[in-house]
């Protein structure tokens, strides 16, 4: 038995040790999501503010503007941006991004050699490498709090592969952050950029001004700019998640090693007292023994 008793007692004092490290794990999570969000704020009023120059630039003479980022061409190559986390410990966040994107593929009838596959994210570059796809670029370590100088030689990567075709479309797949206990996988087309994200009525602004350069020289600025901005937006978006993936999962970590100890706690006493009971029944009948 004490032998038995002992053997709780490691185990005990491992779990609440696990324990302690999974909450020191939690408590960081949080405060990174909480930084992560305050930049996320930032991001969308930048966003916004770019999205309203790109489209008074955009419907004052969108049909003349060729050889950009709006220019539409025959699709031999699909490429796909999956944004994934580098490490685990983020509960189904990886593999629920990848189940995602391999339903996309089936979807839409694409192989492995209709494909390009950019990853951000160790997860998503090994899990594609193993495979046999084609893993063009793959970007690891992106910061906890990415900032926008980190995102922008990202998309020059991107943009530079698209002009020289390497593929003929980009999409991009990210977990969505929508409350801390739940996140939702999206798969948005980036490039060439589409038109109708521009055709937005209410805001529409008809130029009635001369513009030098013209809007086509000045989209031609600004469009690498507000596809810099979609990346960055996701990447945020998608850290935001992970973030609040890890919070939950080693939030449930710690209940589920919480209650490993209370049943080791009871399995312990129940133990102990079974030890005592020998005791005193061994001594009792030592005494009656001597009369």
């Amino acid at each position: 038995m004490g032998a038995s008793l002992q053997e709780i007692q490691h185990r005990i004092d491992s779990t609440k040790s696990t324990r302690q490290i999974t909450s020191a794990m939690q408590m960081v999570s949080t405060s990174k999501l909480s930084k992560i969000q305050k930049s996320g704020d930032g991001y969308q009023l930048y966003n916004k503010h770019l999205k309203n120059v790109v489209r008074h630039l955009a419907t004052a003479k969108l049909g003349n503007v060729k050889g950009t980022l709006l220019e539409q061409r025959p699709i031999k190559k699909v490429g796909l941006l999956v944004i994934t986390s580098d490490r685990g410990l983020v509960g189904g966040y990886n593999s629920t991004l990848i189940k995602g994107v391999m339903s996309f593929l089936t979807e839409h009838q694409l192989t492995q050699d209709d494909v390009v596959i950019l990853a951000v994210g160790g997860n998503g570059a090994d899990f594609f490498k193993k495979r046999g796809y084609n893993v063009a670029y793959e970007y690891r370590g992106v910061s906890d709090v990415p900032d926008y100088d980190e995102v922008r030689e990202i998309v020059k990567t991107l943009t530079t592969m698209y002009d020289n075709e390497i593929y003929d479309e980009l999409v991009m797949a990210y977990q969505h952050y929508v409350t801390r206990i739940s996140n939702e996988v999206r798969l948005e087309k980036i490039l060439p950029v589409d038109e109708q994200d521009f055709d937005e009525t209410e805001h529409e602004v008809h130029a009635q001004y001369d513009m030098n350069p013209s809007p086509e020289k000045v989209l031609e600025t600004v469009l690498p700019q507000y596809v810099q901005s979609l990346v960055y937006g996701a990447i945020l978006d998608a850290k935001t998640a992970e973030h609040s993936a890890s919070v939950n999962s080693m939030s449930s970590a710690s209940d589920n090693a919480k209650e490993v100890i209370d049943g080791l706690q009871l399995q312990y006493n129940r133990a102990r007292q079974a030890v005592i009971t020998t005791e005193i029944t061994e001594i009792t009948g030592g005494m009656a023994a001597l009369e």
